[in-house]
């Protein structure tokens, strides 16, 4: 399937995982793309494999929590790929600890990447896109802790319910123009974010190793955890004409676990 050949894509956090898988999709569906991440060494990895399905890629180290690199990479998108169609914003971190011992430094931590990151984002895409006078796709990451809060997860979660109002804000202000935007919300996904996750709410609950894991994997109704490529494919629906009519929207993508 090619619905996004001649678009060009720029996804954050595209060094691994669900990034990753994002990256890939969109290739296989057509789009070049700017693998963009704060690990340069696995950028290089994924924008081979990007080469290797036959079409361009290129890389740029940001991080993301700091809007000038995300300006920079939009910027180096446009001179490298000749223009930008679709910008994902899947760069995040996780964040588990209780409330009450929630420090300054953790709340700045995760709020920066997780909501400054998609702010950042969004401004720079939709600047590039009114100076050419082109519609576009804006895709941000929100998460099955965007629309409900889980324990040891108060601060992740709060960032993300932050992408779900950034999302409708923006989706509003750029209707007019032809710029849609939209987020995705994954559940459980079997990548390095979940094994942090789950090593850490052993650490404090005292559950073995796994057995957090385990456990929210059994409240998945079609009964098995999310992978990165479950994720991707929506993206793709995102990020193809299929989606044109849907704006301001974050739906879930969890196999049944969380209902809205």
């Amino acid at each position: 399937m090619a619905q996004l050949n001649g678009k060009v894509a720029l996804v954050t956090g595209a060094g691994r995982g669900i990034g990753r898988a994002i990256a890939l999709r969109l290739a296989s569906d057509g789009a070049d793309v700017a693998v963009v991440d704060l690990n340069d060494e696995n950028t290089k990895a994924v924008a081979e494999e990007i080469r290797a399905l036959g079409r361009k890629a290129t890389t740029f180290q940001a991080d993301v929590s700091k809007r000038d690199d995300v300006f920079s990479a939009v910027d180096h998108t446009e001179q490298e790929l000749g223009n930008l169609h679709i910008m994902v914003n899947n760069a995040g971190i996780a964040s588990i600890q209780e409330i009450t011992k929630v420090t300054q430094e953790e709340f700045d931590k995760v709020l920066k990447v997780n909501v400054q990151g998609v702010l950042w984002g969004i401004q720079a895409a939709a600047e590039k896109f009114r100076a050419r006078k082109q519609k576009g796709k804006i895709i941000s990451a929100s998460s099955i802790g965007g629309h409900e809060g889980f324990p040891l997860l108060g601060i992740y979660s709060a960032s993300k319910f932050a992408v779900r109002g950034l999302t409708q804000a923006a989706a509003k202000e750029f209707a007019s123009e032809g710029i849609t935007v939209n987020a995705y919300c994954p559940g459980i996904v079997g990548t390095d974010m979940w094994v942090e996750i789950d090593r850490r709410m052993a650490e404090i609950t005292g559950a073995k190793i796994g057995e957090t894991y385990d456990k929210y994997v059994g409240g998945i109704a079609l009964g098995r955890a999310q992978t990165p490529e479950d994720v991707a494919a929506f993206v793709s629906f995102l990020a193809g004409p299929d989606s044109d009519y849907m704006t301001g929207q974050a739906p879930l993508i969890d196999g049944g676990m969380v209902y809205r």
